[in-house]
């Protein structure tokens, strides 16, 4: 989809300034009990997402952020307990803090000490939701370092196993930031067919999805949300559908252990409240073949696709993030569009606070 037309179909969409957003995210996590750093950081990095595009991890999670600090499920930060350093390995336990900021401080450190070790890797269990992963991979790739970053959630089930019908684990997104001369490759993609965000707001909406990306206990693929909340409820299908989804379930253990299994808590401890646990890893090029190397091959190989030949009137081929940050340089000059329910669902938050509402520019 181009940005263009993307333009036309959030036409209805009202535009707000990119820096009032983050200042008014902020606000009502200071609100409620954040620090300075972890309410900046958090709402930095959820209208980030919003500017990249990804609606349904932006903003939109701003509410029920707020509601697990309230209830106890998010805990306000202090600082990740350290339950293993090897160096170019560290384990955290999040304790539930806020799990944007935790990966993001997850990041700092990676950045850090693969720039000692040339490779580092952080393993995170108890984390609170981390929002949109791609909204992370600037961070690694302005630096000229490659990163990898995974997350699953072990409270939650969604997604069915290939073969079976009934919800066994997560979506587990999967991203990676590759730096090239030019723009970054940001690659951020789930192991199953669809995300769970996407789908509550079609249900919400009464809508139907793009394509049959879900599977009713009775076998049979759909493009029908609401089977989700049905009893015994549908599933998620994993990446590649009831045709090919073997694909996707392979992924999807693939990020189960290296989120759970490499950070020691996962499903078997049964968590009872939303959560994550994430696995990042960070290169430095300069430590294996060299970064100038390291950026032709990048830079070589986005190349090589850009120009492929494609179909009679097909468009080119477009590299994964190119949209994103096509998205985020328009948000920066016309202003971040937003979802017309993210501002309603955080009103409750600004009367509670007597924050103000931010103004849209059009």
């Amino acid at each position: 989809m181009s940005v263009e037309r993307t333009k036309i179909e959030s036409g209805d969409r009202l535009r707000y300034d990119r820096a009032a957003l983050e200042q008014f995210g902020a606000a009502l996590f200071r609100a409620n009990g954040l620090s300075e750093e972890a309410a900046s950081v958090t709402a930095r990095l959820l209208v980030e997402a919003d500017a990249m595009g990804h609606d349904t991890h932006g903003l939109a999670q701003e509410a029920g952020y707020l509601k697990a600090l309230d209830d106890g499920h998010m805990i306000a930060d202090s600082a990740p307990e350290i339950v293993r350093d090897k160096g170019a390995a560290l384990t955290w336990d999040g304790r539930y803090q806020p799990g944007l900021w935790l990966t993001w401080r997850a990041v700092q450190a990676a950045l850090e000490r693969a720039e000692q070790f040339g490779t580092a890797s952080i393993a995170i269990r108890r984390s609170h939701h981390i929002g949109c992963l791609a909204a992370f991979l600037p961070l690694i790739t302005e630096r000229g370092f490659m990163g990898l970053l995974y997350s699953s959630d072990p409270a939650i089930k969604a997604v069915a196993p290939f073969g079976a019908v009934e919800q066994i684990y997560t979506p587990d997104p999967i991203a990676c930031g590759i730096p090239t001369r030019g723009e970054p490759i940001l690659i951020d993609v789930s192991a199953s067919g669809t995300t769970i965000g996407l789908s509550m707001r079609a249900i919400a909406a009464g809508e139907k999805l793009g394509g049959d990306w879900l599977i009713d206990t009775d076998g049979n693929a759909t493009d029908d949300p609401a089977i989700l909340m049905a009893y015994p409820p549908g599933a998620l299908l994993p990446l590649g559908g009831a045709d090919r989804g073997h694909k996707g379930f392979g992924l999807g253990l693939m990020v189960e252990a290296l989120t759970s299994g490499l950070s020691g808590f996962g499903r078997l401890q049964g968590p009872t409240h939303q959560g994550a646990s994430v696995f990042l890893q960070v290169f430095d090029p300069d430590a294996s073949g060299g970064g100038e190397a390291f950026l032709d091959e990048t830079q070589h190989l986005a190349n090589l696709c850009r120009n492929a030949r494609t179909a009679p009137g097909a468009p080119p081929v477009r590299l994964p993030g190119q949209r994103g940050l096509a998205l985020k340089r328009e948000a920066e000059t016309d202003g971040v569009p937003l979802h017309p329910t993210i501002l309603p669902s955080l009103q409750p938050w600004t009367e509670r606070y007597g924050i103000a509402l931010p103004q849209p520019r059009r």
